[in-house]
């Protein structure tokens, strides 16, 4: 695969994480920059008539304390042992609702909607996002190197979460019937 080819991947690893201190004192221990403060996304999730899920494919649409918002495509997930592999693109656009607009227009609609606060920290080549979420505390490395960083926060592989939080979620409501349909925090 070459450089440009691999800019358009993502390699992941997502771990639960019982409480997301421990491994923020971790980073800071190991001289990691923090690049981004806490802060609310709002992610809506697109398809067409259940296309793109069915092809493990997302469309997300996210918005948060920036301004704009952020639209992204991944493709279907593959494995190198534990670690996630997707192609992704995102682009940046400074109307969130335009952009929805323009997607329903051409056929897609919201299918769902998730919550998190991310915190991003850089650890060398990987970005290490501690994510709060309404079902639970999670950290995500991403980037080549994120299976050895990982391992060094502390971090079994064979631990690593393989679901992505629309599949986390969808169990958790699977155990939780009275949770509400979306992934989102309490009013």
């Amino acid at each position: 695969m070459s450089e440009e080819e691999s800019k358009n991947f993502e390699r992941e690893l997502k771990f639960a994480c019982e409480e997301l201190s421990g491994l923020r004192e971790t980073l800071v221990s190991r001289e990691a920059e923090r690049i981004s403060a806490s802060a609310f996304e709002d992610n809506l999730v697109l398809d067409r008539n259940g296309e793109l899920e069915e092809a493990g494919c997302l469309l997300r649409l996210r918005s948060g304390n920036q301004r704009g918002a952020l639209l992204t495509f991944k493709g279907p997930a593959v494995y190198e042992d534990r670690v996630r592999i997707r192609e992704e693109y995102e682009i940046e656009t400074d109307d969130k609702e335009a952009m929805l607009t323009i997607l329903e227009r051409i056929g897609f609609e919201v299918v769902t909607r998730y919550q998190k606060y991310r915190e991003e920290w850089q650890l060398g080549a990987v970005t290490v996002a501690l994510d709060h979420t309404p079902i639970g505390d999670f950290a995500e490395f991403e980037g080549d190197g994120a299976e050895r960083m990982a391992t060094r926060c502390g971090f079994d592989l064979e631990n690593a979460e393989r679901r992505s939080y629309l599949r986390i979620y969808r169990d958790y409501r699977e155990e939780h019937p009275e949770a509400p349909a979306d992934m989102v925090f309490p009013d």
